[in-house]
């Protein structure tokens, strides 16, 4: 291998792509490359994301588009989160809130884009990941496939268009999934709709090369879909649609109390580990979420997000969970009593500065 000259060769390097977007044959390939990160995104990747979904929406040579992740660990595990809390602690929240107005906006783009719109997901899929996946046309699971909405654990919400995705799943599921974070395999999600499809993880090269060739979705996917057996989810089912349809957070939780399963007891516990403010926040999103379309609950989303950096629970909760890892978060208020239908009522008033452009 030949030795750089220094004299001549001393630009520096260029940084590696965080998202690679190119045309492959019929299709549109959108390559989340930030493996190490477990592919999660920043927003040079939402934007080079958005230029190339508008450039191939009336590309005629584009007949579908095809998003997936580098590395065997990740489709996409969410935001770049820390980069999100440091702005915020620093005194920049309009960084942060860049990033969720224009994320926001490009799950909008996704649930209406023209053209079929192929997640191949195979590994995490959460939070970020699940926004630029779930609205779009065909959701493909892979054998290490791994769904959650985990946000209240950290202080957060579920973002990226839970508000109107979740509350649509069969019975209440959603709102089971918004208020534990529970994560969910292959065979559960194709089960309540959250993947269309779920092949063998083997066969991700042959249905992309064969979208590339300009052959059509659905028949593509029908060749290679399989059954990943019965999910483990039904057996709690219908406890989780009969405690789930009570009115309010704590009532929930005294149901499960009273269930007197171990199941229940430690779906009780999850729950009670989690952020009250969040927790009544999701409850709330879900209620509303369930009577609005989806443009009006990203709009909603973005009210909610907006005041998200005011507060104190979301710096504690990525201190607790991703950065010291102690696990032991110290929520204020640290109970769901002493959160009041005020406090949570402001999360969602319209905003005095811009609302989200959707």
């Amino acid at each position: 291998m030949a030795q750089a000259n220094s004299e001549t060769d001393s630009s520096p390097a260029k940084p590696q792509a965080e998202v690679i977007c190119a045309r492959a044959g019929h299709a549109g390939l959108i390559t989340l490359d930030r493996p190490q990160a477990l592919n999660a995104l920043t927003l040079a990747m939402v934007r080079a994301m958005r230029a190339a979904l508008d450039a191939w929406a009336d590309d005629p040579q584009i007949s579908c588009v095809i998003v997936q992740g580098a590395g065997e660990k990740a489709f996409c595990a969410g935001g770049d989160i820390r980069r999100l809390v440091e702005a915020g602690r620093a005194g920049r929240p309009e960084e942060a809130l860049a990033f969720w107005r224009e994320e926001y906006e490009l799950n909008a783009l996704i649930a209406d884009y023209p053209k079929p719109y192929v997640a191949l997901i195979d590994g995490i899929c959460m939070g970020g990941g699940v926004g630029i996946s779930l609205h779009g046309s065909h959701r493909v699971a892979g054998e290490r496939y791994l769904f959650a909405m985990p946000e209240v654990g950290i202080g957060f919400f579920p973002d990226v268009g839970a508000s109107y995705a979740l509350p649509r799943l069969p019975g209440r599921a959603g709102l089971y999934l918004a208020l534990t974070g529970a994560r969910l395999k292959c065979a559960d999600a194709l089960a309540l709709g959250l993947a269309t499809h779920a092949v063998p993880s083997e066969a991700f090269d042959a249905i992309r090369d064969r979208l590339q060739a300009g052959e059509a979705p659905d028949a593509v996917l029908a060749d290679h879909a399989r059954d990943p057996g019965p999910p483990p989810l039904d057996a709690q089912r219908a406890m989780i649609d009969r405690v789930f349809d009570e009115g309010s957070v704590a009532e929930i939780i005294a149901d499960l109390e009273f269930e007197g399963s171990e199941a229940a007891r430690q779906i009780a516990k999850t729950i009670k580990a989690k952020s009250p403010t969040s927790l009544r926040i999701a409850f709330e999103q879900m209620r509303i979420g369930a009577t609005i379309d989806f443009r009006e609950a990203m709009r909603m989303e973005f009210r909610i997000v907006s005041r998200i950096l005011d507060g104190t629970d979301f710096y504690e909760g990525v201190r607790a969970v991703l950065v010291d890892k102690d696990q032991k978060p110290q929520w204020e208020p640290a109970k769901l009593g002493d959160v009041s239908d005020e406090a949570v009522a402001a999360y969602f008033a319209p905003l005095v500065t811009a609302e989200l452009g959707v």
